[in-house]
């Protein structure tokens, strides 16, 4: 009898401590945030990627209740970063904010010390923009169409800039010429202003780089549009038609946006979510991701991780076809 009445209390006992068990994590993520969160980002202060994280980290930080700091782990293309936040504890402490550059990394790269895709917890992109071709003013080349007829007539004459092998705009680059069956000559830069200047002295002839880079000199008439990598029909103020409007399939967006280390609750991914969206969405933010040549968009974090599948996905199809050299 005695026995039966310690294994009873034995059993009790037991569930009680599964029920604590159970009650701390939910409890620590009702609670949640309640200390300072961190938002690394793989690159250095003053970019165009710290710029985005200093914009929604203040207003982010105001709807959550706690400062969201963001820290400059620049380095190895972002990926030290990411790294970071990979091997993080999942309590929704640390945040990653991840440029488009993550999916050419893992197109690029031989090895990685995260995997790409199931090392984080996907939250939102914040904002999206495409990649854009550009010419000098009174370049010879009239047209998108123009300049694939000529790299099919004449290849290997005429070149493009990228800032730096294995990039987006180095891939794209390829897969536009994969697609239209031409051959233009890659010349790489390690970004900076260097791209632009050798485009305008005329020693390169066309230059890729992101719509957030592009649009002033577009709207200052210092360069001339001819293709956008914006889905099929999609408008923008410049009146630049796209890439996919010649071919259909070549569609790429360069995005920005906010991922956690993996097994981090699901509900704490869906307040973070919840809330980036709704600064994303703010008046004031979208207007700046506006000016700057970006589509304000928010997403669900299955959107988020969809997008870097499907973009890791056809940039490793160009780097096989192209033959391009792992790194």
């Amino acid at each position: 009898m005695f026995k039966k009445f310690l294994m009873g209390h034995a059993s009790v006992a037991a569930a009680c401590i599964v029920c604590v068990g159970y009650a701390a994590p939910a409890a620590a993520q009702d609670g949640y945030p309640n200390k300072p969160i961190r938002l690394l980002l793989g690159f250095a202060p003053g970019g165009g990627s710290d710029v985005v994280a200093r914009l929604v980290a203040k207003p982010l930080g105001d709807r959550l209740g706690q400062t969201v700091m963001v820290d400059n782990k620049p380095g190895a293309g972002g990926n030290i970063a990411a790294d970071m936040a990979a091997k993080a504890a999942p309590d929704g402490y640390t945040l990653v904010l991840l440029p488009s550059g993550h999916a050419s990394n893992a197109a690029m790269k031989k090895t990685l010390p995260f995997d790409p895709v199931n090392d984080f917890a996907w939250i939102s992109t914040i904002t999206t923009y495409p990649l854009a071709l550009s010419v000098k003013p009174d370049s010879p080349i009239r047209s998108f169409q123009d300049f694939m007829q000529r790299t099919k007539a004449e290849p290997g004459r005429y070149t493009y800039t990228s800032v730096g092998v294995g990039t987006a705009m180095h891939l794209v680059g390829e897969w536009i010429m994969a697609e239209g069956g031409g051959t233009a000559v890659h010349v790489p830069f390690k970004g900076g202003s260097a791209p632009l200047t050798e485009l305008l002295a005329g020693r390169v002839d066309v230059m890729i780089d992101t719509m957030t880079s592009t649009a002033p000199l577009l709207k200052d008439k210092r360069l001339r549009g001819l293709a956008l990598t914006s889905p099929k029909g999609q408008s923008n103020m410049f009146g630049v038609p796209n890439v996919a409007d010649t071919y259909p399939t070549l569609v790429f967006e360069s995005w920005l946006g906010i991922a956690a280390p993996p097994g981090t609750p699901p509900a704490i991914v869906a307040r973070l979510q919840r809330e980036l969206k709704a600064v994303v969405e703010s008046p004031e933010v979208k207007q700046k991701l506006t000016d700057w040549g970006g589509q304000p968009q928010a997403s669900t974090p299955a959107e988020f991780k969809g997008r870097v599948e499907k973009d890791i996905q056809n940039l490793r199809r160009v780097v096989t076809d192209r033959r391009i050299e792992l790194e």
